[in-house]
């Protein structure tokens, strides 16, 4: 057997896409149930989950959140009025922001992952077998 590609092998970037599609096309109801059990937009339960392992300064949460300045700032804004987030000066950079989770913001960010997320209905027309392949190649990841 030989180790040259052909047409009919996928490359790693076609896998990823067809990964990210099927994430992409079927996010859209499970984010809304979290947003209408939370009482927030999802944009807020993105920076508390980002916050949960530790504190940030502001422009990185934004970055990590894949929102811009002043989107993350008008969302800090109102997390910490809810209560759930903290903003003080970092010790290491004065002139920058460190943003916090709260105890409530952790019980918040723990209550919006618990939402139910049924698996997508493809998945449940794969045999066990295929299932199974399945679930073993993404642990390899």
């Amino acid at each position: 057997m030989s180790d040259e590609t052909t047409s009919e092998d996928p490359t790693p970037d076609e896998v990823w896409r067809l990964m990210s599609q099927i994430v992409i096309d079927t996010r859209d109801p499970w984010k809304r149930a979290v947003a209408e059990r939370m009482g927030m937009p999802f944009s807020r339960i993105r920076i508390l989950r980002r916050l949960l392992p530790g504190p940030l300064q502001l422009k990185d949460l934004a970055r990590a959140a894949a929102m811009d300045p002043p989107a993350a700032t008008v969302v800090v804004n109102d997390l910490e009025g809810r209560g759930l987030v903290t903003r003080e000066p970092d010790p290491a950079d004065r002139r920058a922001k460190r943003v916090s989770i709260t105890d409530a913001g952790r019980v918040a960010a723990q209550r919006a992952m618990s939402t139910p997320d049924p698996a997508p209905e493809s998945l449940s027309e794969l045999s066990p077998k295929q299932l199974r392949t399945l679930r073993d190649l993404l642990r390899l990841l």
